[in-house]
């Protein structure tokens, strides 16, 4: 019985022939389409196409984590635990008396002139920014998770000790091994302790890592650290997650002088800018005053994912001044 013809079609084909310039025409033809997948692979990642930078990026800091290995365990500087001073001192508790009699004054003498009362400091309204050009010291996170170092990089410069280019904040985030340790982030990379360290390692000492119950209580601190020093303040916001520079504030009265001043405000260099966040909305640009609403929303207590941390956890964090700037930049 004869096959069908369909089989006789299929066992009697043969490839053809297309002789060896046109398969030489093929091969060049598929190297071509490799290197251009290649070349757009690199273009996306380059203007981060669709996020594709972000992504490879993300993924460059997982390997370098691994190959860096666990997180070093080594000594840190500590996070200080502040407490709020009461709103009013109590009137000073008079010298108890030594049962020495008083010399009375002779008919000679003439009694010294009663000083004039100090006047009761004036409660007033106070708006003070330690710069009135932020753009000039702004700098945005080259990349997503890069908030610290492009913090740090502002910090250093209103100290004038940097520039704000992307060379510097990717010098700043590749010196992190030096500074990090497990204590300070569960996770490995930045914690406020590793701030300390990088600020002091540019030339900026004497900033330290400070924890409060209140929001109040660690933005009055705050205020009077820039009142004191004339240099920033870094806020950990976002339940520890973010990094805001604190370059002035708004309060209904002075806080070195009326312990129960209320803070208004924050003037925010925040490095998210100009982009958006799923969670926390859009961000603004230098110098943008936060009002109390927005503190509140942002500046968040302590907690994060990746394990406990017995001194900051339900805690608000700064990280403050305690030497006077002295080269502003």
């Amino acid at each position: 019985m004869n096959e069908p013809f369909a089989h006789r079609v299929l066992d009697d084909w043969q490839p053809p022939d297309l002789g060896q310039g046109r398969r030489r025409r093929v091969v060049v033809g598929v190297v071509l389409l490799v290197l251009l997948g290649l070349s757009l692979g690199v273009a996306a990642v380059a203007t981060d196409t669709l996020g594709a930078g972000q992504r490879w990026e993300s993924v460059l800091a997982r390997v370098d984590r691994v190959l860096a290995g666990p997180v070093p365990d080594r000594p840190t500087p500590v996070t200080v635990r502040v407490t709020d001073p009461p709103a009013t001192e109590p009137p000073p508790t008079p010298a108890p008396s030594t049962g020495s009699p008083v010399p009375s004054a002779t008919p000679t003498q003439t009694p010294a002139p009663t000083p004039e009362p100090t006047p009761a400091p004036v409660r007033m309204a106070v708006d003070i920014r330690v710069t009135e050009d932020p753009g000039a010291f702004f700098a945005s996170e080259i990349h997503k998770d890069w908030c610290t170092p492009a913090g740090l990089q502002m910090v250093l410069a209103l100290h004038g000790r940097v520039d704000t280019s992307k060379d510097v904040q990717n010098e700043i985030a590749r010196r992190v091994g030096e500074w990090e340790a497990v204590s300070d982030s569960r996770n490995g990379k930045w914690g406020p302790a590793a701030m300390v360290l990088a600020l002091e390692a540019y030339g900026v000492p004497g900033y330290e890592v400070r924890a409060f119950e209140s929001r109040q209580g660690a933005l009055r601190d705050s205020a009077r650290a820039i009142q004191a020093t004339g240099a920033p303040v870094l806020l950990l916001t976002w339940r520890g997650a973010h990094t805001w520079v604190m370059s002035g504030f708004r309060a209904d009265a002075d806080p070195t002088v009326f312990r129960d001043a209320h803070i208004k405000g924050t003037y925010i260099l925040d490095p998210w800018y100009p982009r958006i966040s799923s969670i926390w909305g859009r961000s603004d640009p230098a110098g943008a005053f936060q009002d109390e609403s927005e503190m509140e929303r942002n500046f968040l207590k302590w907690q994060r994912p990746e394990g406990r941390y017995p001194d900051r956890d339900g805690l608000f964090i700064t990280v403050a001044p305690t030497i006077a700037i002295t080269s502003p930049g």
